[in-house]
């Protein structure tokens, strides 16, 4: 059996692909890759289709050993991805060889990384994905985080040719954004004017208090115009809460699909990976754009991708 075996789990590393839509309804969130244009180049780069499983680590990588010779991509934040102690390129098809181990150390750059192998790694799908959903314990390899000792089998290989690598232009337009855009939110006038200005005009950090689920922001505590409270009503992913605190919290792909905190607003959908990549103490700032270019910019983002042949 072609598999990979876990040596070191890193930080915590599950196996995800592109989620699973339309299961709001049922309380059941999406989830899958946090930074999925990474996951997608990596699935291209070894010859997989987009949505194939690979492995995320977050903050710190894992080390694993293959049982046979495989093609794998590195993609994602920069871990300092290693072959037998010898650097490999990100963002490139690498050959490893049965035995070998390829080892990933802490990030130099973002918060999560991912590799792919071609074929994919095989795991049960749940509800149609692959992707670990941590909060229910559903889907993945047994629904958790990876184990040392884990030993992952992997799909059979695809015909679809690897690219060999991604160019540098294209990674500099699909890089992470520290000002990441949003539009309005479906509570943004039970706001004052006043903090609808301050919540575009400050910096924000992003605290410790970050996992999948969401993101809790530090900056100026917000106050609502409005003291009545809110019905519960459900959520979308990157929508921006603000609790009694009066800190932002953006929801993230394993967010709870329904919440009673008012929404200020909600990252676009280009951004959701820029996101992905926010370590704890990284500062980032807010820029308000319209529905309509919040479609542009996603269609743009597809067109780039799609442009890499």
């Amino acid at each position: 059996m072609n598999a990979v075996t876990v040596l070191a789990p890193g930080l915590l590393t599950t196996v995800q692909d592109l989620g699973r839509e339309g299961y709001g309804p049922v309380g059941v969130s999406a989830s899958g890759a946090a930074d999925a244009l990474a996951l997608r180049v990596g699935n291209k780069l070894v010859g997989n289709l987009e949505g194939a499983a690979g492995l995320e680590m977050t903050l710190l990588g894992g080390t694993f050993q293959f049982s046979q010779d495989a093609t794998i991509a590195a993609t994602g934040a920069d871990f300092g991805a290693t072959i037998e102690e010898r650097a490999i390129r990100q963002y490139a098809a690498v050959s490893v060889k049965a035995g070998q181990t390829l080892k990933f150390g802490p990030t130099k750059s973002g918060a999560r990384a991912y590799l792919c192998v071609c074929g994919g790694i095989a795991v049960s799908e749940f509800l149609g994905s692959c992707s670990t959903h941590l909060l229910s314990g559903l889907g993945g390899f047994e629904g958790r985080a990876l184990r040392k000792g884990d030993v992952l089998p992997i799909r059979e290989v695809t015909k679809l040719l690897p690219v060999q690598s991604f160019s540098e232009e294209l990674r500099s337009e699909l890089a992470p954004r520290k000002t990441i855009r949003v539009t309005r939110g479906p509570q943004w006038d039970s706001f004052s004017k006043v903090t609808q200005e301050e919540f575009l005009r400050q910096a924000y950090v992003a605290t410790e208090e970050a996992n999948r689920m969401g993101i809790r922001l530090k900056g100026a505590q917000f106050e609502l115009a409005s003291s009545g409270e809110m019905i519960t009503e459900g959520v979308s992913l990157g929508a921006i809460q603000v609790t009694p605190s009066g800190q932002p919290i953006i929801l993230f792909v394993e967010q709870q699909t329904t919440g009673g905190y008012p929404k200020i607003a909600n990252v676009i959908a280009a951004d959701i990976p820029s996101v992905g990549q926010l370590r704890p103490r990284d500062e980032i700032r807010l820029e308000l754009v319209t529905v309509e270019a919040a479609h542009e910019l996603y269609r743009e983002q597809e067109r780039l991708l799609a442009s890499w042949k």
